[in-house]
């Protein structure tokens, strides 16, 4: 069958839009709704519009969702098809709030680009169409996250990535007419809502209606306050994330500039999270092999990502029993920062201030939590994102590009091996157990310190570790992406899942593809592997590659701490989980509905 676009033949196959011809022909046609990742399509934007004449004669379509026909002559050039174009851009800017100038797309916004694209150059209906607050909210009640529907503009790729993706279905689309916006289900709120703040939806959006919590003034208060000792840290993947923030390609790795940014803008002291990621590793691993002595049922879980928390005390609370009660390495920094540190530097406690860089949005809400405070003082007080950290240093007049690399210098808690910095990946934290487990176990180092079974992008992967002989082995699993958890999760409550350790992260990839991580117009994850292989050549280059080798921690565990797993360690570096589940009604109502919208 051929179709002709703009006078020019093609052939096409059946089913195939105009939209797919067009993009294969090489022929632009605006878009905003159109989301290919996520193989979204919901046609409700109407920008996509073109001029088709046929046997039913001559009409205006959505290129999107038109199927070809045989001998359908197609114009997306003509004046006309142009102005239907600016007009649609139009009744959106002016069903949108137009104050740029505080979104957090700011300059980098999809909405903007495509009034660029079809030529608006003004309004005719500027605030003529604006609903109420009431009618499209400011929700702001969330730790992570904010939710201003005066931005949204219905694409439904947040709803889409939610429910295809993650499998939470936490969003739903609420009101009607110029009230219609994305609200969250049967809550009031969205604290109170499904929302496990992963952050991913902010990662589509295309505007700022879904966007992290700023809290960059927050920091700037900090450090504009002579009595406060500010302590700053980053977590394993943002050496590999923050650059592409400033002009360098993706996943490579900017860990010295990142510790001359944070010097030059005035922080006390700069720590590793890669450190607390290593003592992670000697937390988590002692209470495995402890429940492996005991033989404890059924597997035990990871506890590093706080997206893969609120989904198991929100949404399948019968888990949470199988959750190691190791903290994150973002918890675990921020105690020993405000316990260990003070101590080992002779600091003030009270003056001191943490803030954690991360690539996750879920992270703020983990910072937040009563369980991981004392005296209702948190142990990390602020925790930016890589967009929001980009952002600062903009503010405070930094490029990174610009900003010479030093070394971390603190001889406490920067130092670090190859094991942590692969936490940023999915499998990077089973990695890293493996190698000490199987160290404490035998007495002896892998043969292989790189465990390719548990490396790769499989949504759920699994391998047989064998831990020498006389020793026996143990079966592990790895999922990234809260889909795919919700079966391992499931296993484990009926009592039928044959793994002894199971690593959970919520972000696709991992951390390397966080919520809070770099966004990148009209594509969803595209540098995945890029970041992730820029993780694995960091841990090649490392002179210690395993958690227990570690020095700064080895001193950690002589000096403050005692041994793994002891009552201090408990107490500072082992945390509780709670049921957050709905009532047993609005369970069964909301489970439905996410079959419905899922499956």
């Amino acid at each position: 069958m051929k179709a002709y676009l703009n006078g020019q033949e093609y052939a096409f196959e059946e089913g195939e839009t105009i939209l797919q011809l067009a993009r294969r022909a090489g022929v632009f046609i605006p878009t905003l709704c159109r989301f290919e990742p996520l193989s979204h399509k919901p046609a409700t934007c109407r920008v996509c519009l073109v001029e088709v004449s046929d046997g039913a004669g001559t009409r205006m379509v959505a290129s999107c969702e038109t199927p070809l026909a045989d001998g359908m002559r197609i114009d997306t050039l003509s004046r006309h098809v142009r102005d239907m174009q600016r007009t649609q851009v139009e009744m959106i800017f002016a069903d949108h709030d137009q104050e740029c100038v505080s979104c957090a797309r700011h300059g980098d916004c999809e909405l903007q680009d495509l009034g660029e694209a079809v030529g608006l150059t003004r309004n005719r209906f500027t605030h003529r169409l604006r609903p109420t607050a009431a009618e499209r909210p400011l929700d702001d009640s969330a730790a992570g996250m904010t939710r201003d529907m005066s931005k949204c503009i219905r694409c439904l790729r947040c709803v889409e990535v939610c429910r295809q993706i993650q499998g939470v279905a936490a969003l739903t689309v609420d009101g009607q007419g110029l009230g219609t916006c994305i609200g969250v289900g049967m809550a009031d709120d969205h604290s109170a809502s499904a929302c496990i703040q992963c952050g991913q939806c902010t990662l589509v959006c295309p505007t700022g209606a879904l966007a992290e919590r700023d809290q960059n003034d927050l920091v700037l208060d900090m450090l504009a306050d002579p009595e406060v000792t500010t302590v700053f840290s980053f977590a394993p993947s943002v050496r590999v994330l923050l650059g592409e923030e400033f002009g360098f390609a993706p996943g490579v790795n900017v860990e010295g500039k990142i510790v001359g940014a944070l010097r030059r803008i005035g922080a006390d002291v700069v720590l590793d999270t890669d450190f607390a990621a290593d003592v992670t590793i000697m937390e988590e691993g002692t209470e495995l092999l402890g429940r492996l002595k005991k033989g404890a049922k059924g597997p035990m879980f990871t506890s590093c990502c706080p997206g893969w928390i609120n989904y198991a005390e929100k949404h399948c609370p019968g888990v949470l029993p199988h959750i190691s009660s190791t903290r994150s390495p973002q918890a675990i920094l921020g105690a020993l920062a405000k316990s260990y540190l003070p101590e080992a530097m002779g600091l003030e406690k009270e003056r001191l201030r943490t803030v954690s860089i991360m690539p996750c949005v879920a992270k703020k809400d983990e910072a937040a939590r009563p369980e991981l405070a004392r005296a209702d003082v948190p142990d990390t007080d602020v925790v930016l994102t890589v967009r929001e950290f980009a952002r600062l240093l903009r503010r405070m007049g930094v490029d990174l590009a610009a900003v010479e690399p030093e070394p971390f210098d603190n001889p406490f808690m920067s130092a670090s091996t190859g094991a942590a910095v692969i936490f940023g990946s999915t499998g990077g934290v089973m990695e890293a157990a493996v190698r000490t487990v199987y160290a404490v176990v035998t007495g002896k180092e892998l043969e292989h310190i790189e465990v390719t079974p548990l490396r790769g992008m499989d949504g759920v992967r699994e391998a047989v570790i064998d831990l020498g002989e006389g020793n026996g082995s143990i079966r592990v699993a790895i999922c990234h992406g809260l889909r795919n958890a919700r079966a391992l999760a499931e296993q484990a409550i009926a009592g039928e899942s044959p793994y002894d350790f199971i690593e959970v992260m919520a972000c696709p990839g991992g951390c390397v593809d966080g919520g809070g991580t770099s966004r990148v117009k009209g594509d969803y994850h595209p540098h995945a592997r890029t970041r992730q292989q820029g993780l694995y050549s960091l841990d090649r280059a490392m002179p210690r590659r395993q958690s227990h080798k570690n020095p700064q921690v080895k001193k950690l565990y002589e000096d403050f701490l005692g041994e793994p797993n002891s009552h201090k360690a408990h107490e500072l570096l082992h945390t509780a989980y709670s049921d957050r589940s709905e009532s047993p009604s609005e369970t069964i109502f909301a489970n439905k509905q996410r079959l419905t919208l899922t499956d």
